[in-house]
């Protein structure tokens, strides 16, 4: 994939999985089904998936277990979703969330 991904550790191993496409923002990009959307981004250099509510500030890969705010994002057309822990599939359209994101009743 690129240089941002680590492929090999000397204690933790990293099952072959499928390459899947995905968009965000638009644009088409890769990872691997099943890994963490965040990952995925981050492997492809996107360092920014949020900003935070009060002062704008640019949020990234933080806690990756789901507890803060830091990685929520638009998947599908879904808002409030942490990317940190929702699995890539392929064909996932993901974007960057603005404030709280859109209401779920305003649909």
């Amino acid at each position: 994939m690129t240089g941002l991904r680590i492929e090999e550790h000397p204690v933790l191993d990293f099952p072959k999985r499928k390459k899947v496409k995905f968009f965000f923002e638009g644009k088409e990009m890769e990872g691997y089904e099943g890994e963490p959307i965040a990952a995925a981004l981050h492997a492809a250099g996107v360092k920014v998936l949020h900003h935070s509510l009060k002062l704008g500030r640019p949020r990234g890969f933080f806690c990756a277990i789901g507890n803060c705010s830091s990685c929520l994002m638009i998947v599908d057309g879904v808002p409030n979703v942490r990317a940190c822990t929702e699995k890539l599939r392929e064909g996932m359209r993901v974007e960057r969330q603005v404030g709280r994101g859109p209401s779920l009743a305003a649909r």
